[in-house]
Formats: structure tokens, C-alpha cells, sequence
């Protein structure tokens, strides 16, 4: 795939372009969202992904096409399981209702830069070192697994407050009012001291960043282009936040959506194997000679594999869930938010 650079140009522009405008709308004035105003721009996002994939589809051929709505499928499923963090950070830190959205606005900003630069790097080291498909792949059933059987466990147990926030919260003077969206204000003796949402801002992108161990090695198991890998990455932010304002009593409703991403993850983890086996290179495995009868997953398969495991997680989860307590739902898949009894 052959992506000359003003395309590279333009669609960091765009994206700039859009963050900023979005930015500059909810830094003007902050509130709690309404579905209306959710389920709009959602829409609107999800459209431009539509197009957008259309367009690589007529552009360049079918195969990237599907590559492109295959990794921004599993991208966004991904960052639907990281909402029931976001959620627990934002009861955390007590984020008020008015300063949430803006919170995750520049937090999704801070994670799609370093997004980026993963994703350089991840691309870099699969075009000089095929084994690094071996990693991936191994990396990615360790964690189906790990999520598998954490599935059924609180999502409070799974949060804990990563090094470099604990760093900031030790190392530089704080306080613990909230004074807007302002990161920084004066303290006594005119010290300027770092504000609550400064922390959330730093919780939310690191902790983003950390998704991303996970779910960069899975969309390079769908494809090895960095530009379909960005782009995919860049559309499954874009309607993070409204999102996470939107599905809100769903979420917990949602209560085998770790056994699905688990079983995603895994099938990708061995296909991203069966891949590094067929062109293996390593000394001591096959005498360093591709593996022939490993097959390669053809990306139509992953596609209808990505669709089915996703509709009979939705589908199974709703029907189960429909049957029990708000209380069950809690303990099958996460705390509920603190303003759906409001």
C-alpha cells in the first residue's frame, strides 16, 4: 500500500483540525453532554470512519478496505472495555459532572499522540524483524486469557494508580480543589500548584497508553500497514468520549464482553503466530525455513470472525443481563456510574 506523503499530511491536519475544534467547543463551556448531543456527533464520526474506509476501499483495493474496517472494529471494541476504567477514574478522583467530558476530550488527545509514536515503532520493528509477529501473537493470548479470567471479577480490583501519576501526585505541590479546567494555580506565596484535573488528565492518557500494549499488537494482526493501523486507531478515539456519556447504564449490562474481547484477542494472537510461522526466519525453529502449512488467516475471515464475536457478546449479554439486578450486573461486569440514579 502506497500512501504518497500529502496524504500522510492531510490527514494529520484533518485530525488536528478536528481534535482542536472539538477541544475548543468543550473547553468553551463545559457540561455533561446530552444523548442528543452524543448520539450526533457519534453519529457523525462513525459516518466519516464509514467514508473513510469506503474511500481506501475504491482508492486502493477490497483488501485494504477490509483491513481498515476490521482494525477499526476491534480498535473500538477495545476502547468500549476501557470505558469501565475511565468510569472508575472519574469516580476516583470525584470529577465533577460539568468537567468530565473535558477531561477525557484532552486525555484522548494525549493517548492518540503517543498512539502515534507506538505505532511508528511497532511498525518499524515488524518491517525489519518478522519474528516480532511471535511476540505479538504469544503477548496476545497471554492477555485473552488473563481477561478471561478476569471477567467475572470487580473492575474496581483492576485499577490501580499507575507510577508516573503517583510520581506527579508525590513530587509536585497539589490541590485538592478543583478550580475548573485549570491545571495550574496559585498557592500560597504565588507557587503555582498542579489542580485534580491535571491528575485525571495524566491518569486518563497514561492509562490509555496502556490499552494500547494490547490493542496496537491486535490491529497489527489485522494489518501491517501504518497508515490503516493510525487511521483506525484515530476514528475508534474520535467517538471515544461520546461514547462513554452515551451507553452509560449499558455498560454494566455488557457483562460478557470480557469473555468476547478475550476470544478476539486470542484468535488474532494465533493468527498473528500462524503468520510469523509462515515466514518464519528464526535459526532454531524449522532451521530458520518458512513454515508451509501454516496457513495464513485470510482478512475476510478475520472481518466475519471480528462481526460474529461481537454481535453474540452483545446480543448474549443483554438477554442474560435483562434478568438480573442492577447489583448482579455490578459484580458480573463493573461499578455503574455515579450519576445514572440522579
Amino acid at each position: 500500500m502506497d500512501v504518497p506523503l500529502w496524504v500522510w499530511i492531510a490527514t494529520f491536519v484533518v485530525t488536528a483540525a478536528i481534535f482542536t475544534f472539538d477541544l475548543v467547543i468543550v473547553g468553551r463551556r463545559p457540561h455533561e453532554p446530552s444523548m442528543k448531543e452524543c448520539a450526533t456527533y457519534l453519529s457523525i464520526y462513525v459516518g466519516l470512519a464509514i467514508v473513510f474506509g469506503a474511500g481506501v476501499w475504491m482508492t486502493w483495493d477490497h483488501q485494504h478496505g477490509l483491513e481498515f474496517f476490521s482494525g477499526w472494529l476491534v480498535e473500538y471494541s477495545l476502547s468500549i472495555d476501557n470505558l469501565f476504567i475511565f468510569i472508575i477514574i472519574m469516580a476516583k478522583f470525584a470529577v465533577p459532572k460539568e468537567l468530565q467530558q473535558y477531561a477525557l476530550m484532552i486525555g484522548i488527545v494525549m493517548a492518540l499522540v503517543m498512539r502515534a509514536i507506538f505505532i511508528g515503532v511497532g511498525a518499524a520493528a515488524i518491517n525489519n524483524f518478522s519474528w516480532v509477529f511471535y511476540l505479538f501473537g504469544l503477548f496476545l493470548v497471554y492477555t485473552a486469557i488473563k481477561l478471561a479470567k478476569e471477567g467475572a471479577e470487580d473492575e474496581d480490583e483492576e485499577f490501580e494508580e499507575n507510577k508516573l501519576v503517583a510520581f506527579v501526585e508525590k513530587r509536585f505541590p497539589a490541590t485538592s480543589e478543583w478550580h475548573g479546567k485549570k491545571l495550574l494555580v496559585s498557592g500560597d506565596g504565588a507557587k503555582k500548584m498542579i489542580t485534580p484535573m491535571f491528575i485525571v488528565i495524566i491518569t486518563l492518557g497514561t492509562t490509555d497508553l496502556l490499552f494500547a500494549l494490547d490493542s496496537i499488537p491486535a490491529i497489527f494482526g489485522i494489518t501491517k500497514e501504518p497508515y490503516l493501523v493510525l487511521t483506525a486507531n484515530i476514528f475508534a478515539l474520535m467517538g471515544l468520549r461520546q461514547l462513554y456519556f452515551l451507553i452509560g447504564g449499558l455498560l454494566q449490562r455488557l457483562i460478557y464482553l470480557s469473555y468476547g474481547l478475550a476470544f478476539l484477542l486470542a484468535f488474532i494472537g494465533v493468527k498473528l503466530i500462524l503468520h510469523a510461522m509462515h515466514e518464519n526466519e528464526l535459526s532454531f525453529i524449522n532451521g530458520g525455513e518458512h513454515i508451509s502449512w501454516a496457513p495464513d488467516v485470510p482478512i475476510w475471515l478475520s472481518l466475519v470472525v471480528i462481526i460474529a464475536t461481537l454481535a453474540v457478546t452483545a446480543v448474549l449479554s443483554l438477554v442474560v443481563s435483562s434478568r438480573m439486578t442492577p447489583a448482579e450486573q455490578d459484580a458480573s461486569s463493573g461499578p455503574r456510574r455515579d450519576w445514572e440514579d440522579d
